[in-house]
């Protein structure tokens, strides 16, 4: 396991230079922001740090080293350095791009949804191992799976339901209500599947059209009054 590692770059404060860290650790990419002509602010969750921003300089440029280890979803090894108002990157190491998720436009939907959620939920720049692991067990699931379009869902829910729970918002469920909302006992089946995280059995649940649409209402339901309402 790779940790964060800072290099010091000392110079002369004599002669008016500071004194720069530069920061390397993992990070998976869950955003991209075009600035200028060619820069990016990249949202990535990283291992060491949790969720940050990064400016990523002239990554648009053709010719732009970091342009290999920075697309959207890529797991990557990436070097930073702090400044005095924003984060810049100076490395980016590819790892594991997730290739799969880009040849279906099913499994790249639902990468996106997680992807926004994550970027929507996480608020602090805190290192969080057990988000982590959430967010790359997903992906990887997410690529390797071969389902029904329509099934492909499942996924996002279990990555919502387990996200807002490791964030302190567990759903209290009893018999078929959910924080004392009634909800079809078919869904709340579900979520208590998700959240016992058994990927022998998410996979093969048979989910009918009307399952789909109500776990949909329901995870819709939950951020607005429950997460969105704490916060």
């Amino acid at each position: 396991q790779r940790k964060k590692s800072w290099i010091w770059c000392k110079k002369l404060p004599a002669l008016g230079f500071s004194v720069f860290t530069h920061y390397r650790t993992e990070g998976i990419v869950l955003k991209k922001v075009d600035r200028g002509e060619a820069d990016q602010l990249l949202t990535i969750f990283t291992r060491d740090f949790g969720k940050l921003e990064i400016l990523a300089r002239a990554v648009r440029k053709i010719s732009s080293k970091l342009r290999a280890g920075t697309e959207l979803f890529y797991l990557s090894e990436i070097e930073f350095v702090q400044g005095k108002t924003h984060k810049t990157l100076t490395d980016a190491i590819l790892i594991e791009k997730f290739k799969n998720l880009r040849s279906d436009l099913t499994k790249l939907k639902i990468a996106h949804k997680i992807a926004e959620s994550a970027d929507d939920l996480i608020k602090a720049p805190e290192q969080d191992p057990k988000i982590w692991q959430l967010i790359n067990e997903v992906l990887d699931k997410l690529n390797s799976y071969t389902l029904h379009a329509t099934r492909y869902t499942i996924i996002y829910h279990y990555f919502f339901w387990n996200l807002v729970s490791l964030l302190g918002y567990q759903p209290k469920i009893q018999d078929c209500r959910v924080q004392g909302k009634e909800i079809d006992c078919d869904i709340v089946k579900i979520i208590k599947l998700i959240l016992k995280k058994d990927w022998k059995v998410l996979p093969r649940l048979k989910l009918e059209p009307s399952h789909l649409k109500l776990l949909k209402e329901a995870a819709l339901w939950y951020r607005v009054k429950i997460v969105a309402e704490s916060t």
